[in-house]
């Protein structure tokens, strides 16, 4: 079986950058950050929105699930009842968030990039880029088609996202596919970029009535009238009116769901390992060991200096996951 290899290019473990590199150094650094805690078990694989400690339990951005993942299957995503995970070749698992002694099994074949769940369908992106939608009732396929080539991704691999009858599939190649589930049938495809490596779909959300996604690259949305707009970006994120983004370059952006920007400030050679909206306030993890909070509104920041350990990162909906500790935002 043909094997297909997912990367993290700056999630996965991070090391202290070398004396000749340039980095970060802020002007004015502000009172030192005070918000920590230990987590029960450290954090051993990461998805894009949960992710797998060493005693085999599941985080989420917003919970702890007493739900045990298989030695040989990785987690992929939770959906709202269930936590979906699958091995290598395709044995896919999903798990009940409320009772972990429910399960629903797939012998699916070949590898799975993602999965999400909505009533009795399946959704699937398998990592040869195809797309598939199977019954949980009878385990049967109802619908698939066939992607373009992608040998590399970042791991942050978005789940098929549903809304009512249709399924928004976030590609490996840089496109988004729109299928309506009911009739089985493809309705559109949207081409967000067209590099040839990392170029998988990392952010996917519905905002102002428009669906905004992302690659590494570039960043579109999509309505009656498509907006892309070109950034290299590290982190991206949303509230109820705007998106937020934080570029290689070390930008931090706030974009209407137009994709205007409403503000913008840059930070020379910060390298952001994650951020987080919360309230009225924006917070960047800088790999130096700083905390950078932006007001939303002004776009005046504060930076504060933080304890980073070696290890995974994983971003929470409040904190930000390293390793067995946590650094909390409130």
């Amino acid at each position: 079986m043909k094997k297909y290899i997912f990367l993290v290019p700056f999630i996965f473990l991070f090391f202290t950058a070398c004396s000749t590199k340039e980095v970060y150094e802020p002007q004015v650094v502000d009172s030192a950050w005070q918000k920590y805690e230990k987590s029960k078990s450290e954090i051993i694989d990461v998805a894009s929105n949960v992710a797998l400690l060493e005693d085999r339990e599941v985080l989420s951005k917003s919970a702890l699930y007493d739900v045990k993942i298989a030695e040989s299957q990785r987690v992929l995503t939770e959906s709202k009842d269930w936590i979906i995970s699958a091995n290598i070749d395709g044995n896919l698992t999903l798990t009940s968030k409320s009772n972990a002694t429910l399960q629903e099994n797939f012998e699916l074949k070949k590898t799975v990039a993602s999965a999400n769940v909505q009533d009795d369908i399946l959704a699937v992106l398998f990592a040869d880029n195809e797309t598939a939608l199977y019954s949980i009732t009878s385990k049967e396929l109802v619908y698939k088609e066939q992607g373009g080539k992608s040998l590399v991704a970042d791991s942050r691999i978005v789940a098929p996202h549903f809304m009512d009858e249709i399924v928004l599939f976030s590609t490996l190649d840089g496109k988004v596919i729109i299928v309506n589930a009911t009739l089985k049938k493809r309705l559109r495809t949207v081409i967000v970029s067209s590099e040839e490596n990392f170029n998988n779909i990392i952010y996917l959300n519905v905002l102002d009535n428009r669906i905004i996604a992302a690659t590494s690259y570039k960043l579109i949305s999509i309505a009656q009238k498509d907006v892309r707009v070109k950034y290299e970006i590290r982190n991206i994120t949303n509230d109820e009116k705007n998106i937020y983004i934080a570029t290689k370059q070390g930008e931090i952006l706030s974009l209407t769901p137009e994709l205007q920007v409403n503000s913008k400030i840059k930070l020379p050679f910060a390298h952001f390992l994650g951020m987080i909206s919360f309230g009225d306030k924006l917070y960047l993890l800088e790999q130096e060991g700083y905390m950078i909070v932006v007001d939303k509104n002004s776009f005046d920041y504060t930076v504060h200096e933080v304890d980073i350990e070696s290890g995974f990162i994983f971003v929470g909906d409040k904190m930000f996951y390293i390793s067995d500790s946590k650094i909390l935002v409130e």
